[in-house]
């Protein structure tokens, strides 16, 4: 489905005869300021997506640390009773 030539004019005579010569820059005019704020508020949520992801990481990682510390410190504190049950 191509639009050619003749479709393109029949499009921009029936835009010219709805909205008038006058009106057409101020629609340009608000169809490109919406334009700019779908891009604004489109990187706004891609940011903000990343920036939610990231500290999601750091929070795992930091949680996983955490967790490998206590395993680490639970084994420490076995190591002793277990030398004793081994010596008895």
């Amino acid at each position: 489905m191509n639009i050619g030539l003749p479709e393109i004019l029949l499009i921009a005579f029936v835009v010219l005869v709805l909205f008038g010569a006058k009106r057409i820059p101020e629609l340009a005019r608000a169809i490109g300021r919406a334009s700019v704020e779908y891009r604004k508020a489109k990187s706004a949520l891609a940011s903000e997506g990343k920036e939610l992801l990231a500290e999601a990481e750091k929070a795992a990682e930091a949680e996983k640390a955490a967790e490998a510390e206590k395993a680490a410190k639970a084994e420490k504190a076995e190591e002793p009773s277990s030398e004793a049950a081994s010596k008895g």
